[in-house]
């Protein structure tokens, strides 16, 4: 961010907002990330004239993705600065040009990413590696059943053994089932 402040100081651009997804992937759709749902708003009411961003991949990770929104600013009038490469599409079909290639490469990392993560837990499985959140103690799991058993609500016990509420829906659900046998 500090690098797009001092780059937007030396070319005299003014920051009118910043729009950030923090801990969001910018693999998933614009319905998840409100900071580029909200950039797309401002980009409809023509309320910017320069998109400043990282990386391309930092717009999507998939290239229609990545395409349909240069098109969109390109359609707008706006520009586009991508800080890694040094691109500026408001001057330079070359840079748009480069940028759409750039998306490419972002939407091919990540689906190498996703193959090494599906091998990586596909190995893991098969050398029986229990995968997800370690269960509960068994100390928590009777605490949870004695105050289960004593008529507590799901909530209060979930407070009161500092778990989740679905943790104690969990325990709630297994000592259902063993009634039923």
């Amino acid at each position: 961010m500090l690098e797009l402040r001092q780059v937007c100081d030396r070319m005299g651009w003014i920051i009118k907002q910043v729009y950030e997804d923090h801990a969001i992937s910018g693999a998933t759709g614009r319905n998840q990330r409100p900071g580029y749902d909200a950039l797309y708003k401002a980009v409809a009411r023509r309320e910017v004239d320069m998109v400043m961003t990282w990386g391309i991949d930092r717009l999507g990770r998939s290239l229609q993705e990545v395409i349909t929104f240069m098109s969109y600013v390109q359609e707008r009038g706006i520009g586009l600065y991508v800080h890694q490469q040094g691109l500026d599409t408001t001057h330079s079909q070359t840079a748009i040009m480069m940028t759409q290639f750039l998306a490419i490469f972002a939407e091919y990392e990540r689906s190498i990413l996703k193959s090494r993560i599906h091998a990586g837990l596909e190995r893991a499985k098969a050398q029986g590696k229990k995968l997800g959140r370690p269960g509960l103690s068994d100390y928590k799991t009777n605490r949870i059943k004695k105050h289960l058993q004593a008529g507590a609500s799901v909530r209060g016990v979930a407070k009161l053994v500092n778990v989740s509420t679905g943790s104690v829906s969990k325990v709630k659900r297994a000592m259902a089932m063993e009634m039923t046998k």
